[in-house]
């Protein structure tokens, strides 16, 4: 084990705070871009989490939602004429007014009463599913009881995470775009921070007035394949077939456009760079202070290295390695807090994503904030002189 090593070891309380500033620079940076990245999953996750293998966007659209998605509704029997798609459907969604019922309920108690208040009035989007076993616009983390009580007119899910600015419990009754419907299940994972959202069938949509079978226009066409791994060869030759009237995206193909139009965002962009440009001057300044004040209390042990014959260079070489191993302890911990606050996060309904790349950009800074620390720590060994030893 080297000396540096040993030494953040057996004085661990010494580093503790240049530790905790790199943990926590780490995790804010991570929480803040976890959170966006998160926004952005539960907006796609219907399609992340479908069994679509292949998805069909306009040529235009750079991501989902990014420029023109829709397709015309005649390049569905086109689609189905490549011998490997077994099924095609169009990802079809709405929008309305969503108002919640104050049913009186005799098994309440007043203070029950009073917490559901008044009923609630929300605009809400809708992602609509087909309820035929197996379709495509399923999510593969539905269950078979959701599925089935979908099936039956007038019902609809939400997720846990918008239950209670919409007012709604499982079994509530509820009014969207003045017709009544019928709270039949409660997903998880799929967030509704910005708006709300509900799960209808495609069935139940038609019936509300929502949608038209004859629209010549359609959303995303979602297409399944015989074999999905030949997906990245059967999108090619889709994109051949189409001769530029449509583009066809693998899933993880679609996915990582969505995650960069995520990070496209302006303001985003500038959130997280004043975010980052804090992380780095407290994990600079702190960690810098920490290091150069634990190497100041070690000051006598460095002078007796001296004296034994060390030179300069390898007293520096200590202190540069005892930096990176501050970073990589700060990077561990940075991580436990980090996991512990997703769980705080999902135990709330919020999804935190992190790709690896982020994870890796961020391991990476503070390794260098901790090495840059250690550099500015230099100096204070000019004052390891072994004739300071003899006073």
């Amino acid at each position: 084990m080297s000396l540096a090593l040993s030494t953040l070891l057996y004085e661990w309380r010494r580093y503790m705070a240049a530790v905790m500033a790199l943990a926590l620079s780490g995790l804010l940076v991570l929480a803040m871009t976890g959170v966006f990245m998160g926004i952005g999953k539960g907006f796609t996750a219907q399609i992340d989490r479908s069994s679509a293998d292949v998805l069909i966007l306009a040529p235009g659209a750079k991501a989902l939602g990014q420029g023109p998605s829709g397709v015309p509704r005649r390049f569905i029997p086109l689609v189905y004429r490549h011998p490997d798609v077994v099924e095609v459907r169009a990802l079809a969604g709405s929008g309305g007014q969503f108002q919640s019922i104050k049913e009186y309920d005799p098994t309440e108690t007043p203070a029950e009463r009073a917490r559901r208040g008044a009923p609630r009035a929300e605009q809400v989007a809708v992602n609509v599913i087909d309820t035929t076993p197996g379709a495509v616009t399923i999510p593969t983390d539905y269950s078979e009881e959701l599925i089935d009580a979908l099936r039956q007119p007038y019902s609809v899910a939400v997720d846990e995470s918008a239950m209670g600015r919409l007012g709604v419990k499982l079994g509530d009754r509820a009014l969207y775009n003045g017709q009544t419907v019928r709270v039949v299940g409660i997903t998880r994972g799929y967030p509704n921070l910005i708006v709300a959202t509900l799960v209808m069938s495609r069935d139940t949509l038609r019936t509300l007035g929502g949608t038209s079978d004859s629209s010549p226009r359609v959303g995303p066409l979602m297409v399944r394949l015989a074999d999905p791994e030949r997906a990245e060869v059967v999108a090619a030759e889709l994109n051949d077939m189409g001769e530029g009237s449509y583009r066809a995206w693998t899933r993880s193909e679609l996915a990582l456009a969505n995650q960069g139009a995520i990070l496209e965002n302006g303001v985003l962009v500038v959130i997280l760079g004043g975010v980052t440009v804090m992380g780095i001057v407290i994990g600079v300044a702190i960690t810098w202070q920490t290091l150069q004040g634990a190497v100041l209390a070690n000051i006598k042990e460095f002078a007796s290295l001296r004296a034994l014959g060390a030179s300069m260079g390898s007293l520096q070489r200590i202190v540069v390695e005892l930096s990176f191993w501050v970073g990589v302890t700060g990077i561990l911990a940075a991580g436990v807090l980090t996991w512990l606050v997703s769980l705080l996060a999902g135990a709330n309904g919020i999804l935190l994503y992190f790709p690896l790349l982020l994870i890796l950009i961020v391991s990476g800074g503070l390794i260098a904030i901790a090495m840059l620390s250690g550099f500015l720590s230099l100096g204070i060994l000019k004052k390891s002189q072994p004739a300071d030893l003899l006073r």
